[in-house]
């Protein structure tokens, strides 16, 4: 009987090395390999089947440029004198402002700085961005604060007593 436990133990010995039972050549290991290469593949393949979708949804998709040359902001009688009023020129938000001398001018409302939208602040007659305090005159340029350069200026017709807010040539 000890003979068979110690012929037993070399068989196991033997394959935990890589032996085959005449003890001369290595045991292939192909299968080995070839179901952990399956296994693997098909965990990489379902956590991309999973992941996939989540970042499709996460990432907004993409929209297109709406071409606007010009919108209308409403009737002049509606905007009160020194104040400002944010409208949508195409996906963007433009400022059109009513000064106290009865001038209407119109501004992109995005800062120069972060995007940001701007909004015009009667008390300090300046147009200003609330991210980071940054000021623009009611010409668009630059008072004070991060913004790095002036506002887009678009150009204000009126029709009658129609606004019209259009892209300056």
């Amino acid at each position: 009987m000890n003979s068979k436990v110690a012929h037993n133990n070399d068989l196991w010995v033997n394959a935990r090395i890589g032996m085959n039972q005449s003890g001369s050549e290595p045991v292939q290991q192909g299968k080995r390999d070839f179901l952990r290469i399956l296994l693997t593949g098909g965990l990489l393949a379902w956590l991309a089947s999973v992941l996939y979708p989540i970042v499709a949804y996460l990432k907004p998709p993409r929209q297109g440029e709406v071409e606007v040359t010009s919108v209308r902001a409403g009737k002049l009688s509606d905007i009160e004198k020194d104040s400002g009023k944010i409208i949508k020129f195409g996906t963007k938000p433009v400022i059109l402002i009513r000064t106290a001398n009865d001038e209407l001018r119109a501004f992109s409302a995005t800062c120069t700085h972060l995007d940001c939208t701007v909004q015009y602040k009667k008390e300090m007659g300046l147009i200003w961005c609330a991210c980071h305090n940054g000021k623009y005159d009611l010409n668009g340029g630059n008072v004070s604060g991060p913004p790095p350069r002036p506002l887009q200026e678009y150009r204000v017709i009126l029709q009658g007593e129609e606004v019209l807010v259009s892209k300056a040539s």
